[in-house]
């Protein structure tokens, strides 16, 4: 039986820079590929990320639903040392908020933040 490992989500944008310029740049995913090397890039690997599951057709922490078929068939959790801190800073950037730090019931203070592509993106801190 063959062995997996290393699992990455890929993020379909119709934005790569802008994309870019939020995950690398914002919040410092560090560049490990990009194709081609030459000219603008069309698929660029970034590193620190994990992969998780959840089950379809349920309402998110973001508030919105969880249904491949309505388009939402991303979202990002990024961890941090200060949930507050990081996304004061995203919001100075411009960054929208889709929901301000909270403390959660699992032990985790989490906001949510959309990507350019409107993707939910979990910043979250363990308590």
């Amino acid at each position: 039986m063959a062995t997996f490992r290393d699992a990455s989500p890929i993020i379909y944008t119709e934005d790569l820079p802008a994309s870019l310029a939020f995950y690398r740049d914002r919040l410092g995913l560090p560049e490990t590929y990009r194709f081609p090397d030459d000219g603008e890039a069309v698929f660029v690997g970034l590193n620190g990320v994990s992969l998780a599951a959840v089950t379809d057709g349920e309402t998110g922490s973001h508030g919105l639903p969880i249904r491949p078929r309505a388009g939402r068939q991303f979202e990002m959790c990024v961890y941090t040392d200060d949930v507050d801190g990081a996304v004061g800073e995203l919001r100075d950037a411009g960054v929208p908020v889709l929901v301000e730090p909270a403390d959660q019931p699992w032990g985790e203070r989490m906001a949510y933040v959309a990507d350019p592509s409107g993707h939910p993106v979990m910043i979250c801190a363990t308590a």
